[in-house]
């Protein structure tokens, strides 16, 4: 059994990578937890979500996943095998070892895969608003450098997460975010009598520029927008109910 998933072109264009997007479909979960949840976290059957799991490696090919327990931490773990799902908090994996697929868990935070070919070193990392103001990307990179990839040959994308227009924050959000990375400011609008709204993937792409990155693809789908196809926390919390986590996936062949 598969499940439909979105790819990045720059990323589907290396023969050595195996990635995808995941959204709702294609799961076994049901109720509030709909579709392909892969948290154990958010109170779904345990059984749903293995068997949902198993469905994302299948898609992928190649298995099992190696998944964190996230904390929005700025804290990258380097990976040479297998790790049992939820051992080690981090927010964010890199490899070079091939056959190992490397997963993060959103719903409404960003996703973030990278890859450099001719290095053979990939990456994921999760960025809400505190780890990417406190520099989970770039963090991240760094630890790709690390196993020798060059941040002018790496390709990320960023996933599905949620978007400005539906990412209200509030004054004391903005004053938080600012105190911690300043060059967030061109990244917050104000509606007209509204609360202050922040572009998370916007500050994110911006952050992955800045380190000299030159393919960045944003897939630019929100979340929140499409409930149907996408878990997102803050809908379901606007709407008084539950929801899952997606996955986005990298491997090297």
């Amino acid at each position: 059994m598969t499940a439909p998933h979105e790819q990045a072109p720059a990323l589907a264009a290396i023969p050595t990578i195996r990635h995808g997007f995941f959204g709702r479909a294609g799961g076994v979960s049901t109720g509030e937890h709909a579709g392909l949840n892969v948290s154990l976290a958010m109170g779904d059957e345990p059984a749903r979500v293995e068997a949902n799991r198993q469905i994302v490696a299948d898609t992928i090919g190649l298995g099992p996943l190696n998944i964190l327990k996230q904390t929005h931490s700025t804290r990258v773990q380097t990976l040479t095998g297998p790790m049992a799902p939820g051992s080690v908090d981090a927010d964010a994996l890199v490899t070079a070892t091939p056959g190992l697929a490397l997963g993060i868990l959103t719903a409404d935070c960003t996703p973030i895969l990278f890859a450099d070919p001719e290095a053979g070193v990939i990456g994921a990392a999760h960025a809400g608003w505190r780890g990417a103001a406190e520099g989970i990307a770039l963090n991240t990179i760094a630890a790709m450098v690390a196993l020798g990839a060059d941040p002018a040959r790496l390709r990320t994308a960023i996933g599905p997460t949620i978007s400005g227009p539906n990412y209200e924050v509030g004054d004391r959000f903005r004053a938080d975010l600012l105190a911690i990375s300043p060059e967030g400011e061109p990244f917050f609008t104000t509606p007209a009598g509204g609360k202050p709204h922040f572009d998370l993937p916007g500050f994110v792409e911006a952050q992955l520029r800045a380190a000299g990155i030159a393919t960045v693809e944003n897939l630019g789908i929100c979340t929140y927008a499409a409930p149907e196809r996408y878990f997102s926390h803050r809908y379901a919390t606007h709407q008084q109910t539950k929801t899952g986590r997606q996955i986005a996936v990298i491997a090297m062949t």
